[in-house]
């Protein structure tokens, strides 16, 4: 089957799941999860797989050993495919693309392609390149300060203060969101931030 957007039916899964997070909740209403949220979510791997690379789609079983919010299930499907990342909620459709968070070694290559001028300079025109599809590039946990090693005034110390670094675009619930058109906004994105991810890939690289 080709991917035709989400039902209004898996929004009110999501927007039911919220209000009673619960087992029994969750027995009752699985068949319209695997129909309405899931089944979606799988055709639209599959159709985005040849340009993008194997999707894998998360589960929707929440880690609770070491949370305080011991409720059982997630309230949004997400995948990924490919570097992108995609999610559905009750509030509507969302992707992301680029490093959540970096390990020490991932993050030490990151500081000195940075501080380079040629692959530094690169990053900057990127993200002003994302950014001006109306993709919003942001740091993840952004130090206060300079990194150890670095000038406070550097020309690129906001980028020098991200410990990640991410592209996210939402969108709202609206009628396109049960048709094919969901497919076209979300190979929008990837392919708008396709180069935030190939430099990430070739400058800093694996963990």
């Amino acid at each position: 089957m080709s991917f035709h957007g989400w039902p209004e039916e898996a929004l009110d899964f999501y927007e039911d799941l919220e209000a009673n997070n619960s087992k029994a909740y969750w027995t009752a209403h699985k068949a319209i999860y695997e129909a309405s949220v899931l089944g979606p979510m799988t055709e639209l791997m599959d159709e985005l797989a040849p340009d993008f690379g194997e999707g894998k789609i998360f589960r929707p079983y929440r880690d609770v050993r070491f949370s305080r919010d011991k409720s059982p299930y997630k309230t949004a499907i997400g995948a990924v495919v490919g570097d992108g990342y995609i999610q559905l909620s009750a509030k509507g459709l969302a992707a992301g693309n680029g490093m959540y968070s970096m390990v020490p070694e991932q993050l030490e290559r990151y500081r000195q392609a940075v501080d380079r001028d040629g692959s530094g300079t690169e990053l900057a025109a990127v993200i002003s390149a994302v950014e001006r599809h109306e993709i919003a590039v942001h740091g993840h946990e952004v130090l206060k300060t300079a990194p150890r090693g670095y000038p406070a005034d550097h020309r690129r110390i906001g980028l020098l203060r991200y410990k990640g670094v991410v592209a996210w675009q939402e969108w709202p619930v609206e009628p396109w969101l049960a048709t094919p058109d969901a497919k076209r906004r979300i190979v929008g994105f990837l392919v708008a931030t396709r180069p935030l991810a190939d430099w990430l890939t070739t400058h800093v690289g694996a963990g």
